[in-house]
């Protein structure tokens, strides 16, 4: 049997960095492979030394030089559109950009926006898809007017053209909480949003304040950003229901069923996104409930999980019973932070609200659902003859 007198001197810092050591290795980058290896190393190994040397992944093989440094492709030139003012997409004149994604450039036509698909789009990108899905539904989610290629044979999307985002306002709100009546309308609208989509099985997967767009500061709002969904039917061929991609969501809205490897997510990935929107919403100021470090940096995952426990508490087998299925489990590894209470968590905010965010921001599978969040009277009431 190992001796584990030498655990006492590995903190949980450590292990973190430990983690995130391994994944920078690893060719996949794959966190749970990452977890997988140190929890090993640790459950195994009679000491330190021997700990630190099985934390060690195998070195890729250093590839072969190139037999002729010319034989790369050439970089080829960025895209052909103009940057000036009043230049055409389709047959839409007078077109300035106004945003730039991952892969898409959007410009602006008069009352029209158009989303250019500039660059490629691996899964889960799919404009195409995007736009089957988006002729499926009604508003408030973004309504699509047109779909065509331009003259270089690149896909635009047209929608009505919104001159604000949630985020925005979010961003001007640096001294107080936002409004509740406005809270109640924005979120009301996008709650029927996804009560449409999940009813047809769709899942969002990038709920966030950028995603929802909105006509005037006080709504109404439109759900956007439909390009990573996945739908039962258009997306089986390459994502089956228990084989879902895990590179989905942004930076602190991401779900945790998705940071520790559950690849049957479903619905329940967009309330618990939704729960943390809506708690950043009610804080003064605004602020996220998470932190996360940008994509692009190491241990991003491994930053946000911490996050999550500190906030919530470390989730026991009781606390999130589905978790005892996942291929690394969040019970043994992370050091054990005590349950909090909402009241504690989100202090001096409204009452109301304060419930909605608990009973979606939470680890087990009893999430709200958005047919049921839509019937809380902090989305129900009329802020002009009611009071709670």
């Amino acid at each position: 049997m190992a001796s584990s007198a030498w655990k006492a001197s590995v903190s949980a810092v450590d292990r973190y960095d430990t983690i995130s050591k391994i994944m920078e290795a690893l060719p996949s980058r794959d966190m749970s492979e990452a977890i997988a290896i140190e929890e090993a190393a640790y459950n195994n190994s009679s000491s330190l030394e021997e700990y630190t040397a099985a934390c060690q992944p195998p070195k890729p093989p250093i590839p072969p030089p190139s037999s002729s440094p010319l034989s790369a492709p050439s970089p080829q030139p960025s895209s052909s559109t103009p940057s000036d003012a009043g230049f055409r997409i389709g047959s839409y004149t007078n077109c300035t950009p106004i945003s730039e994604g991952v892969t898409s450039e959007v410009f602006r036509s008069g009352t029209t926006a158009l989303k250019v698909i500039v660059h490629s789009t691996p899964e889960p990108h799919n404009p195409l898809r995007e736009i089957k899905i988006l002729q499926a539904l009604h508003p408030p989610c973004i309504p699509l007017l047109d779909s065509f290629r331009d003259h270089e044979q690149r896909l635009v999307l047209a929608f009505p053209y919104m001159p604000l985002t949630l985020a925005d306002v979010l961003d001007r709100s640096t001294s107080s909480a936002l409004d509740p009546s406005l809270i109640r309308s924005l979120f009301r609208d996008i709650l029927q949003a996804l009560r449409e989509i999940h009813s047809q099985g769709i899942v969002h997967r990038d709920i966030k304040p950028s995603a929802v767009l909105l006509a005037s500061p006080s709504g109404p709002a439109y759900l956007s950003d439909f390009g990573t969904a996945w739908h039962p039917t258009l997306s089986a061929s390459t994502e089956p229901r228990d084989n879902k991609i895990l590179d989905i969501g942004t930076g602190p809205y991401r779900a945790p069923e998705v940071l520790f490897g559950d690849k049957s997510y479903g619905p329940p990935v967009d309330m618990w996104a939704l729960g943390a929107v809506l708690a950043e919403c009610i804080r003064s100021p605004p602020a996220p409930l998470f932190e996360s470090r940008p994509a692009h940096e190491d241990g991003n995952q491994l930053g946000l999980i911490l996050s999550i426990f500190k906030t919530l508490g470390t989730p026991t087998p009781e606390t999130w019973p589905e978790a005892k299925g996942f291929k690394v489990t969040p019970f043994e590894l992370w050091t054990v932070f005590p349950q909090r209470s909402w009241e504690e968590i989100l202090p001096g905010v409204d009452e109301g609200f304060r419930e909605a965010v608990g009973r979606l921001v939470r680890y087990d599978g009893s999430r709200a659902t958005a047919e049921e969040a839509l019937t809380y009277k902090c989305f129900t009431k009329n802020d002009t003859t009611e009071s709670y």
